[in-house]
């Protein structure tokens, strides 16, 4: 079962443009690919929120490459990643 870490803060970079972002990742390793699976819940301003309904996707949270997936109804953006997680 993935556990979920304290906050980490990091930069989010979208383009030309950086942000700041508070995350709460959690992690699993996929033996059928053999690689890690993370996800994170962020907080995050409303600039951010607004390159999610924008649609932007891919962007760099801590200089690793992720993808902006949804909105919960709590305001908070769910990214995700493979590999190496942010922080």
């Amino acid at each position: 079962m993935p556990q979920e870490s304290s906050p980490v803060k990091a930069s989010l970079v979208a383009g030309e443009s950086t942000y700041a972002v508070e995350l709460r990742i959690s992690g699993q390793f996929q033996p059928i690919d053999g690689r890690f699976h993370w996800s994170a819940r962020m907080a995050a301003g409303p600039e951010v929120v607004a390159l999610l309904r924008a649609g932007r996707r891919d962007v760099l949270i801590g200089g690793v490459p992720a993808r902006l997936v949804e909105l919960n109804p709590w305001g908070e953006i769910r990214a995700t990643g493979v590999g190496r997680p942010p922080g």
